[in-house]
């Protein structure tokens, strides 16, 4: 992939806006769902979410929750594929996140996320009779989880892949060791340098949420300690949502395996070959929350493994296998 460098993108940014502030809404970032009707969106739980469905809605559920917080799905749309075996995939884009509406970084909270997929899997579900499983990316796989640690008796399957932890010390330790990153690579010294010519406020979301993407590129750089492939394929980024939990989790240190033991259903937990922060040691510490698991190992892959050819040729059969057998 060939990147420009920080000073052409400025200079290209500044000849397109014609008068326009650069961190006007639509020009360095897409517009969220209220302010683009287009969109594929649902009202629900008192905001907009910029979601999408596949597949036949009478089917089994399956609910794809990206990672973050504040990415969003479009780097998990392989999973689209699940409807060709008789699954209705659901994906939207969690509160505050990707191309979902915007709100004040006061106004989010951990259980205010657990509650929305709550309400998501309420708004699709067709029948009582209707099986829902959950997939959940990164932190998608803890959002699942603390799904799952309040409302145990609601689901009927899940894949989790690779989430930081459980227990919020487990987060940080992970979080911390994905940090280590050499900042060798043109593209991510460019990222860093371009940062510095734009400043927002608080909740000034389209230059925070910008700033974000930009140091996304730390997660495809060169010796990256994830072994991503290359940076993610994706269409907004959400910066307050993002400080506003992990700020929540280091106030009150959630544990979110406080009633997994009462989930005995098998779990499908699946963590890369090429992710250094990872590893064997930290998926058995982590999934070790769950009573019944089979856990497994993406060969030649990074945390991204969903994302591009070589791991979600392995992953995906493993996935389905695993949700055909419940």
């Amino acid at each position: 992939m060939k990147y420009i460098s920080a000073i052409e993108f400025l200079l290209f940014i500044i000849s397109c806006t014609k008068g326009r502030f650069i961190s006007d809404e639509g020009n360095l970032v897409p517009l969220t769902v209220e302010k683009d009707l287009s969109l594929p969106a649902i009202t629900i739980n008192g905001t907009q979410f910029h979601a999408e469905t596949f597949g036949n809605p009478a089917n089994k559920m399956l609910v794809i929750l990206h990672g973050g917080p504040g990415s969003d799905y479009r780097y998990l749309l392989n999973c689209k594929a699940f409807t060709n075996n008789g699954y209705h995939v659901v994906f939207y884009d969690q509160r505050g996140s990707g191309l979902s509406k915007r709100h004040t970084q006061s106004s989010y909270s951990i259980q205010l996320m657990i509650d929305d997929l709550k309400t998501v899997i309420v708004h699709y579900k067709t029948s009582a009779s209707q099986k829902i499983f959950l997939l959940g990316y990164s932190w998608g796989a803890i959002l699942a989880t603390a799904y799952i640690n309040q409302n145990p008796q609601s689901v009927n399957g899940v894949v989790l892949a690779e989430p930081g932890g459980f227990k919020w010390q487990d987060i940080k330790d992970y979080v911390t060791r994905t940090r280590d990153v050499r900042f060798t690579s043109e593209v991510v010294s460019d990222a860093f340098y371009t940062d510095q010519f734009l400043t927002a406020k608080k909740d000034e979301h389209a230059v925070l949420d910008y700033k974000l993407g930009l140091l996304a590129a730390a997660d495809g750089a060169k010796d990256n300690p994830t072994g991503n492939e290359d940076v993610l394929p994706f269409w907004r980024a959400g910066a307050v949502v993002n400080k506003a939990l992990f700020d929540l989790g280091e106030k009150e240190k959630p544990d979110w395996t406080t009633n997994l033991q009462s989930f005995t259903t098998k779990v499908l937990f699946a963590y890369s070959e090429r992710n250094k922060a990872y590893g064997l040691s930290h998926a058995q510490l982590v999934s070790s929350a769950y009573p019944n698991v089979q856990l497994v190992k993406i060969n030649g892959a990074g945390h991204d493994f969903i994302s591009f050819p070589g791991g979600w040729a392995q992953f995906y059969p493993l996935a389905l296998t695993y949700l055909n057998s419940l």
